[in-house]
């Protein structure tokens, strides 16, 4: 296996053999090398990935982790893995073999990225494409540990200040694309409910029930290389149907008016979210609200339901969470008084209680009961103590009592 000169092109070429996945011994030539020391490099970093050896370079394993994602993952998700690691962890790693980078590297690493200023979000991403390479070598190909464990995480999972719309900001906002139909109907539908971008844009005019007002979403969108893509959407539980308000209907009745025809499995919607981005800059600039991303606006409509007192159970519905933890992660930092107003609503609540008990030794209650059995029990409602089993009290989660619909001031 020997590095040799082609008579041909008078280029470097080179015979080997290996074994394929089926344990055969093959014969092979691998040919247009400029020098003998690249061909060699070629070859021993060729059959380093076919014994998987960690002595290998993380460039070089790099090139496995996609050859096994790329079945695995979205083809945008792809692509946007590929971008971070290309861009952020290969000219830094690349050169380094697996079994040789060390914590003391990570944190080098680290403290770079820190150092060029990025989001705490998107520090948090960059690091976690990092340890999710060694995490697949750990599992799967036996590379003894992850230096990313020991070094740490750097970032956040979420930003400080979530960046949301009121209803008054998005209606000086949406007035000011009133001018194109499209823009304004699609802004209009993701405020009023939430749905993800590629959600919306993948809606189809069969998606749309006016008449019992909903909703069905059953797929996403994304425009990839020139290319329309219609995947299922992002988790299991963001197929859902919706409902939506009267006057939302209304608005997208009038839109269908305004359409000579249309095939009902088209897309309601023909516009991409590179239109809808800069039509959000138009729209910022105009009205002078705050600029937010378009994502942004699904955040804005969780906000106004929590303002509304809906629980986070109808809020996970609705938006397509996975499960209630994801909705109260993301947006339980919006009512930092929450605990203020628990606490406000108990002091009632037992205030009101001492109350019946002083009007009860007034003798102004009467009933069936003794007045020692009547005193007996106020004073347990007044100090908090639960009623026994069987008396038809909703002995419900701490969740649902906080979010009581019924209860004036509940915020969440």
């Amino acid at each position: 296996m020997k590095a040799e000169r082609d008579p041909k092109t008078g280029k470097w070429l080179i015979q080997y053999r290996y074994k394929d996945w089926t344990g055969k011994q093959r014969k092979s030539t691998k040919r247009g090398f400029k020098t003998k020391r690249e061909a060699e490099e070629w070859l021993r970093a060729f059959l380093l990935k076919q014994t998987r050896s960690f002595d290998m370079k993380f460039s070089d394993f790099i090139a496995i982790y996609f050859d096994d994602m790329k079945n695995r993952l979205r083809e945008h998700t792809l692509i946007n893995k590929r971008y971070i690691i290309e861009d952020k962890l290969t000219p830094f790693f690349g050169e380094k073999r697996m079994n040789e980078i060390t914590v003391a590297d990570v944190r080098t690493w680290q403290n770079m990225l820190i150092q060029r200023g990025y989001s705490q979000t998107y520090l948090r991403t960059i690091n976690n494409s990092l340890s999710s390479v060694f995490n697949f070598s750990v599992r799967y190909y036996d590379l003894p540990g992850n230096p990313c464990a020991k070094a740490g995480c750097i970032g956040k999972n979420r930003a400080d200040e979530m960046q949301i719309w009121t209803k008054e900001e998005f209606q000086r906002f949406a007035d000011c694309l009133m001018d194109k139909r499209l823009s304004w109907l699609s802004f209009q539908i993701l405020f009023w409910t939430g749905m993800r971008i590629g959600e919306l844009l993948a809606l189809t005019f069969e998606d749309v029930d006016l008449t019992a007002r909903t909703i069905n979403i059953n797929k996403s969108y994304q425009r990839l290389k020139g290319r329309d893509i219609i995947t299922p959407p992002k988790t299991p539980k963001s197929i859902r149907v919706i409902s939506i308000p009267p006057f939302l209907a209304e608005d997208i009745q009038d839109y269908l008016d305004s359409l000579y025809d249309y095939d009902p499995q088209t897309r309601l919607l023909p516009v991409t979210k590179n239109f809808l981005e800069r039509e959000m800059q138009r729209g910022v600039k105009l009205s002078g609200v705050k600029k937010i991303r378009i994502h942004d606006t699904r955040h804005s409509h969780a906000s106004l339901l929590i303002e509304l007192g809906f629980s986070p159970k109808e809020i996970a519905e609705r938006l397509g969470h996975e499960n209630v933890e994801t909705t109260l992660n993301t947006y339980s930092h919006l009512y930092p008084d929450k605990q203020e107003r628990l606490a406000t609503r108990l002091d009632s609540f037992y205030r009101e209680g001492l109350q019946e008990v002083k009007e009860a030794d007034d003798g102004t209650i009467h009933g069936s009961q003794s007045d020692t059995e009547q005193n007996g029990e106020l004073l347990d409602v007044a100090r908090g103590v639960s009623e026994p089993a069987g008396t038809g009290e909703d002995h419900g989660t701490g969740e649902e009592r906080i979010h009581d619909p019924g209860a004036a001031g509940a915020a969440d």
